[in-house]
């Protein structure tokens, strides 16, 4: 019913929507004399507002044409590597790339949101690496057919794809870069990797913002986790998947809950976001107004993610702390960080992450116990917020070019 009624909410604000946007075109009309008085911008501004907010959003593009490299634009390349059921493997590259230029798999968090969350990450590094994306489907457009999709078959995921990677170039294996979430399946798979002697281990392993140990600094998320049994998760936060959908009778985790989460916790902050778009908007400064538009409109498109997945999560990372007890199973095998033997490992943490508190990501160092402290480093970045890590002028200026230094440095 979860889910049936938030259709219903959907379909109905799609139409306010729709009407709000036609009643602040005509507002702002300039053949409308009421655009000259005062009635005329403002509501038609709170019109706007209203209507990019409550507006249904798919799936967003990448859409990265090129990029500025020494203050020449080179023109950049999308194309799909790999397509699995529950997420492909996309490849960026931009002409002009050097042919030693290092290959960059960015894992992509599960968390409600699309990959195209890190389009400003994959922007960034694509200016000196091949870069490939875990481009995650959204759940409840997967047929029942296809099975299931747990934190096993994440882990299985990335290594499929750091296979695929090394194949495609002569045997090199590439660096990653996990990004939140996937920090510990990506932290376990290299472990995997390095155990088993796999050629294609990745050189280097950058953790950002990932909840390695939750007990480390616990934020609100983490104590929401740690409150709750997982019985409570399950009964109040799991849907079916309607019958509309191609998913129809899936169980998952629905974007539109985690969004909820997500919005609930700066609620206020969001609320001034938007109030001074509409400020912007009312003084006739389009380019301000749009740049929150930008960001709420990634930040709006969510997906659902698999019940088992998330369950999985919650339990195995929130809850009983399982990879940094050196208790994480993955196909019935106990995963142990003493493996990591090769790897070089980069924990890096925003001073303001009120989603994984300093410390949790840091916590991935010691755990990888017979890795020469060489290949070892950790970057707290002053003033970033948790978005702020792979997002924005921060990542940047001051994170990018530490973790391209790493990656050279152990490349």
């Amino acid at each position: 019913m979860l889910y049936h009624a938030y259709e219903l909410q959907a379909a109905w604000l799609n139409s306010a929507s729709a009407m709000a946007s036609i009643g602040s075109e005509l507002l702002t009309n300039p053949r409308n004399p009421m655009a000259y008085t005062g009635i005329g911008p403002i509501a038609g501004s709170a019109l706007e507002v209203f209507a990019h907010a409550t507006i249904r959003r798919g799936k967003p593009e990448f859409d990265i044409e090129s990029v500025t490299v020494k203050g020449k634009a080179d023109p950049v390349s999308e194309t799909l590597v790999l397509h699995r059921p529950f997420g492909d493997l996309k490849r960026f590259r931009r002409a002009n790339l050097p042919d030693d230029a290092p290959a960059v798999l960015i894992v992509a968090p599960m968390s409600g949101h699309f990959a195209t969350l890190l389009r400003g990450t994959v922007e960034r590094m694509v200016e000196n690496a091949e870069v490939y994306i875990t481009d995650w489907h959204d759940a409840r457009d997967i047929p029942l057919a296809e099975g299931r999709f747990d934190l096993d078959d994440y882990i299985d995921y990335i290594v499929e794809f750091l296979q695929e990677i090394a194949q495609r170039n002569d045997g090199k294996a590439a660096h990653v870069v996990a990004v939140c979430q996937p920090s510990v399946p990506a932290l376990a798979a290299t472990a995997l990797m390095n155990g088993a002697k796999d050629k294609a281990s990745p050189k280097t392993l950058t953790m950002m913002g990932g909840p390695i140990d939750t007990r480390e600094s616990p934020t609100t998320v983490n104590d929401m986790a740690m409150k709750r049994p997982l019985s409570w998760f399950r009964q109040n936060v799991i849907a079916t998947v309607p019958a509309q959908y191609a998913g129809s009778g899936r169980r998952v985790y629905p974007g539109f809950m985690q969004l909820a989460s997500f919005m609930s916790m700066n609620l206020g902050g969001h609320i001034l976001s938007h109030y001074e778009m509409y400020k912007h908007l009312v003084a006739g400064d389009d380019d301000s107004a749009q740049q929150t538009k930008d960001f709420y409109e990634e930040y709006r498109s969510v997906c659902d993610m698999t019940a088992e997945f998330y369950l999985q999560t919650v339990e195995e990372v929130f809850q009983k702390h399982s990879l940094p007890n050196n208790e994480l199973e993955h196909r019935g095998k106990v995963i142990d960080l003493g493996d990591i033997t090769t790897t070089a490992l980069l924990a890096v943490e925003g001073e303001r992450d009120d989603i994984s508190g300093i410390g949790q990501t840091k916590a991935a160092l010691p755990l990888a116990r017979n890795l020469s402290e060489k290949k070892k480093r950790y970057y707290l970045a002053e003033g970033a917020g948790h978005y702020g890590i792979f997002n924005g002028s921060k990542w940047r200026t001051k994170i990018a070019p530490v973790v391209e230094e790493f990656m050279g440095e152990h490349g």
